[in-house]
């Protein structure tokens, strides 16, 4: 037995067969920021066999604070964080073999990604993907851990395909507006214990001790010192379309999706929630301006400079973006204001 696995392998719950399961598994990493680096150097410490971290952002200066891979080097280069993360992982642990993807996490690249996968972790910012990742689960029968936090407060749910209720029991419908860390702010701590409840779970899975799972939500706040666990047995619906009797997996129908368009002849792009709901204008200006964003507005908008670019968000959540023709980067800046 290699020693650098023998301290897990003295924990009874894993021991040397959990070692051999661990090393056979392959795990979709969904988001290579704070929870996705926290959860894939855990992962390749265990020796996972096969690790696709798959995101589509670049290192910058705000990451360094929380996202434990990576370093002042890589936001000088400006690396796209999977191939940083894989970079850096192989350093770790060249045993495990590490596939970063740079691109966004779409239904389309899902379905061509999932293909000998054993377990998803949900390290993502936004509900559209986790939507998208709850019908990819259900569909192929995979496993998924959820995981998200913000300023102090953190929460993690394990979803099993035919014995849990799926995220789409829990909510219905993808959130239209929600705090995310560039408009609530986080610290270290809560990421950290966000890691440690979906890492965990992640090793039941991967050494199959489905009795070991934990069937509830979870969520905490570490600076109100507050921990609950929500049972969630009863929210399972039978209706649902995305885990139900009669299930359709509507979010991954690019219908159910973020709409976005280039506008012709202008630096901008169009951002469009796939359910119009009203926002709150007055109360995201304040919210915005409080983290020191320069807003303006009026009753029917509110613009947003952000550095190179500015963002004009009208109640029903439909944005520009000025200063860009890249649908990424502006998918990502819609979707760090408005979750």
């Amino acid at each position: 037995m290699d020693d650098r696995y023998s301290r897990q392998a003295l924990f009874p719950p894993i021991g040397k067969e959990g070692l051999e399961k661990i090393r056979a598994k392959h795990v979709l990493m969904i988001g290579a920021g704070a929870l996705g680096s926290g959860n894939a150097e855990i992962l390749t410490r265990a020796g996972i066999g096969r690790l696709t971290i798959v995101d589509r952002d670049y290192v910058e200066a705000s990451n360094l604070q929380r996202q434990q891979l990576y370093s002042e080097k890589d936001v000088e280069e400006k690396l796209p964080k999977a191939a940083a993360a894989a970079k850096r992982l192989r350093m770790i642990n060249s045993q495990v073999e590490i596939q970063p993807v740079i691109t966004d996490a779409t239904p389309e690249r899902l379905e061509e990604l999932i293909a000998g996968v054993d377990l998803i972790i949900d390290a993502t910012d936004n509900f559209e993907t986790r939507m998208a990742i709850n019908d990819i689960s259900q569909k192929h029968q995979i496993p998924w851990i959820y995981g998200a936090c913000v300023g102090s407060f953190g929460m993690s749910l394990t979803i099993i395909p035919g014995k849990t209720p799926c995220l789409n029991c829990l909510l219905k419908k993808i959130p239209i507006q929600g705090m995310t860390c560039d408009t609530g702010g986080i610290i270290a701590p809560a990421v950290q214990m966000a890691v440690s409840h979906q890492s965990a779970e992640a090793l039941k899975i991967l050494v199959e001790d489905w009795e070991a799972i934990r069937t509830t939500l979870v969520s905490f706040d570490l600076w109100r010192n507050q921990y609950t666990s929500m049972k969630i047995t009863k929210a399972k619906d039978e209706g649902c379309l995305s885990c139900g009797n009669e299930r359709t997996y509507p979010y991954l129908d690019s219908e159910n999706m973020v709409k976005s368009t280039v506008l012709c002849g202008r630096d901008t792009v169009q951002i469009r929630p796939p359910k119009q709901g009203e926002i709150q204008l007055s109360e995201l200006a304040a919210q915005l301006k409080t983290l020191g964003y320069k807003v303006s507005g009026n009753p029917y908008l509110i613009s947003v400079e952000i550095e190179e670019q500015r963002l004009v968000i009208f109640s029903d959540g439909r944005a520009l973006i000025h200063g860009t023709k890249d649908v990424t980067q502006a998918k990502t800046i819609y979707q760090r204001l408005l979750g």
